[in-house]
């Protein structure tokens, strides 16, 4: 039997007489950039988390650099980050002149070890950014409270985690700077790019809805205040609604900022599927407790959560023959995903930070031993035994 590593398809024509009549909605409405189908997906995003403020913006790259701007990281500030991610998260840092720092992760969930963590603080380091990866949460009580030792900001990518829970929680609803992707094969995808920030803090909305366009207008004006305590009486001018397509206050810019805004096809979308968002991830831990049951005693399974509850948006197992065992579900017909080959200290992009193999040993152990197996909501039962079997089989050979 074929098995796809993931079927898009699947979940459009499941959605199909939902999705196309709401695209043409918003089609035939003249309102592609903001507007209320944007405001409509933030304000149900926020009360789905249990969050003041979500910021849409254009793909889940742009909110790191956002975020991280808005936490007033500079060129030559130092961000300590994991190297068990995908590129996107140490690139944010450099592209906005800021130099990753890379900490180890933790062997149980493949997430930042604090301890490595304060090891890396520095009279340089502005930052510090956990990654939430696979969905797994990573352990935040102790990296905010390094982060508070120090007078240090905290930036969540949870790229991979949309609808993950810590300590009672879902992941987003917190007072740091916590950023999201919807690109198509995240569990809340769009028919693109897409992506967001979440807040509970007032200023840093403020500063990095600012950031998203342009350092423009009213926002623009607060934000540069917040951030630099330059105030401009431009402030407490008469407001101009958020609609207005011609409006003046555009044109006064206080940041040197970006265009990185939602566009509203992709807002109308994921207003739609985060209907079934629950229901989803619901099935995916349904196929991970199969798996669980099914491989736990031939290769590594992922070890329960301690103190949060994974959305599974990959099923990462440890085996001691990566490349073979890839190769032998290619044969069989499974697909499956090697995430992630290269740890980010030893990626050539930043081969000028100096890092070499065995800096950084539980990351590089991972990246030599992980393979994530086929999980999405549209598996069927025979799909999910068929991956089963085939390991077992693979194993027994």
């Amino acid at each position: 039997m074929n098995v796809p590593f993931l079927d898009l398809k699947r979940q459009y024509a499941e959605l199909q007489a939902e999705l196309e009549p709401k695209v043409i909605e918003v089609l035939r409405s003249g309102a592609y950039i903001g507007g209320k189908y944007v405001t409509a997906f933030e304000e149900e995003m926020a009360a789905h988390l249990g969050v003041k403020h979500v910021i849409g913006c254009a793909n889940g790259t742009d909110a790191l650099m956002l975020a991280l701007r808005a936490c007033g990281v500079d060129a030559g500030d130092e961000v300590i980050t994991t190297p068990f991610t995908f590129f996107a998260t140490a690139e944010a840092i450099a592209a906005i002149g800021a130099v990753p720092v890379f900490a180890d992760v933790r062997e149980s969930d493949f997430n930042l070890d604090p301890a490595a963590v304060e090891a890396c603080i520095t009279e340089k380091t502005k930052a510090i950014l956990p990654v939430h990866i696979f969905g797994w949460p990573c352990d935040m009580d102790p990296i905010n409270e390094i982060a508070k030792k120090h007078g240090l900001k905290v930036v969540e990518d949870a790229a991979q985690a949309i609808g993950s829970v810590y300590k009672g929680k879902k992941i987003g609803a917190s007072d740091n700077l916590v950023t999201f992707s919807f690109y198509p094969t995240k569990n809340l995808g769009a028919f693109g790019d897409a992506g967001m920030i979440t807040t509970n803090d007032d200023d840093f909305a403020t500063i990095a809805r600012a950031f998203r366009e342009h350092g423009m207008a009213k926002t623009g004006a607060k934000a540069r205040e917040l951030l630099y305590g330059v105030r401009d009486e431009f402030a407490e001018g008469a407001a101009i609604g958020a609609d207005a397509l011609y409006n003046p206050y555009k044109y006064f810019n206080y940041l040197v900022a970006y265009n990185s805004r939602l566009d509203a096809v992709q807002a109308a979308i994921l207003s739609l599927k985060l209907k079934h968002i629950d229901n989803y991830n619901a099935k995916r831990a349904n196929i991970a407790a199969r798996y669980d049951a099914g491989l736990s005693d031939v290769v590594t399974v992922p070890a329960p959560s301690a103190y949060g509850e994974s959305c599974y948006h990959q099923y990462a197992v440890r085996t001691g023959q990566k490349e073979e065992l890839g190769a032998f579900l290619a044969e069989r017909g499974i697909g499956s995903g090697a995430f992630y080959p290269v740890p980010l200290h030893l990626q050539k992009a930043f081969e000028g930070l100096g890092y070499k193999e065995g800096d950084l040993p539980v990351a590089e152990m991972l990246t030599k031993e992980t393979v994530c197996l086929p999980i999405f909501p549209e598996m069927t039962d025979e799909e999910v035994e068929a991956v089963i079997r085939a390991i077992r089989d693979f194993e027994r050979k």
